[in-house]
């Protein structure tokens, strides 16, 4: 069986969603709305559940065995309340850990987040590639493995954001922070020197691309920016299929859930409603860690 974290693994395809699947997409946080917004427009005819786990947020603190564990439980709740006929793992600290467990739990197919330096390594042309994750992201063997199968050949610049994922929590939320603190994140995604400067940035947390227009206003200088959403979202038609003609979603074929919901404001409604989720929903799942 090939199993590719963006792909997902090769299921019988004779059994097929409905004709207007209802798609869950799934994060621990806001992140995953960059990749909701891009399926959005492929598959407009859909029903969706966006699912945040923000009783878990940020995931990065979680161990791997603790992480397995609550993804596993609070999907088991989801796909019993939704029964989606696809669920996207919007989160790249999720999906490098805990898709082979979905996968052996459940018989939905799933499709993953990994980080994008593949392309970003077809895309440079100086050879100097910065991957922006999270900290665990940055220090697990799995992206280190795909620099060395992709990028062997480039001079590759791994950044760690401890707090880049909750400045676009807050960004969202109507609370943006100030230029200086941004800056201080993204700084050390520039390198230059005697051979070349960074010309790609690969953003590998769904978080980030929240962030991408301030991102490109305070660079130093232009580079290219990679949103793995867009290949998340082509990978769904290619699973699923393209829109069922004649069909249109109504506003209430789209819900956020929220496993916490502690920190939903009138500007955070606002938003969600802004992004096509005009429904909020709070489906509580403490997070406990003994």
């Amino acid at each position: 069986m090939r199993v590719d974290l963006l792909a997902g693994a090769t299921y019988n395809p004779a059994v097929m969603p409905s004709p207007v699947p209802t798609i869950l997409v799934f994060d621990s946080g806001l992140g995953g709305l960059t990749v909701f917004s891009e399926i959005l427009k492929v598959r407009p005819d859909a029903r969706y559940v966006y699912a945040a786990d923000d009783a878990g947020f940020p995931y990065g603190r979680l161990s791997e065995a603790v992480l397995a564990e609550r993804v596993v439980s609070v999907m088991e709740r989801l796909i019993a309340l939704h029964d989606p006929d696809l669920v996207v793992v919007a989160c790249n600290t999720a999906s490098t850990i805990v898709l082979p467990h979905l996968r052996e739990r459940f018989s939905v197919p799933f499709i993953g987040t990994v980080p994008a330096i593949k392309p970003a390594a077809q895309m440079t042309q100086t050879g100097y590639v910065t991957v922006l994750a999270t900290p665990g992201t940055v220090a697990r063997d799995y992206t280190r493995d795909l620099i060395e199968t992709y990028a062997a050949g480039c001079r590759v610049n791994l950044v760690g954001s401890r707090r880049l994922a909750g400045i676009a929590e807050a960004e969202m939320a109507g609370e943006p922070v100030s230029d200086d603190e941004l800056m201080a994140e993204l700084q050390p995604c520039f390198v230059a020197d005697e051979g070349g400067r960074t010309d790609v940035v690969a953003l590998a947390c769904t978080h980030y691309p929240l962030l991408l227009p301030r991102f490109q206003a305070l660079a130093p200088w232009p580079v290219n920016w990679i949103d793995p959403a867009p290949a998340i979202a082509r990978r769904v038609t290619q699973l699923i299929g393209q829109p069922v003609p004649g069909h249109e979603a109504d506003e209430n074929e789209a819900v956020a859930v929220f496993t916490s919901g502690s920190g939903i404001s009138p500007a955070l409604r606002g938003a969600l409603q802004d992004k096509g989720l005009p429904v909020v929903a709070i489906e509580e799942m403490p997070l406990l860690v003994g």
